[in-house]
């Protein structure tokens, strides 16, 4: 599978979550391919199960109403693009 921007969500314990995001597609960060993905949340995050989101232009991140990442669609621009859907976390 090909490199590219992915966002992921995974279970590292009851109640306990991570959220991933890889940008892609530029010079500074060539993305993640699925199987990538897979290895980092398992091996170094702890993860036990992994849901992989939307990717490519739609893999933005945001904390604290702060961009967390560089989204980008095309490689020649950073720029969030709209989305339908959003996993959404408030405590």
């Amino acid at each position: 599978m090909a490199s590219n921007p992915r966002t992921a969500i995974g279970k590292v314990a009851d109640g306990h979550y991570v959220l991933v995001v890889s940008d892609g597609r530029t010079s500074e960060s060539a993305g993640l391919s699925l199987r990538e993905l897979a290895t980092f949340m398992a091996d170094e995050l702890g993860v036990e199960c992994a849901y992989n989101l939307d990717g490519g232009g739609s893999s933005t991140m945001v904390y604290e109403n702060s961009l967390v990442n560089k989204p980008t669609s095309n490689g020649r621009s950073i720029k969030e693009r709209g989305v339908t859907d959003i996993v959404y976390i408030a405590d």
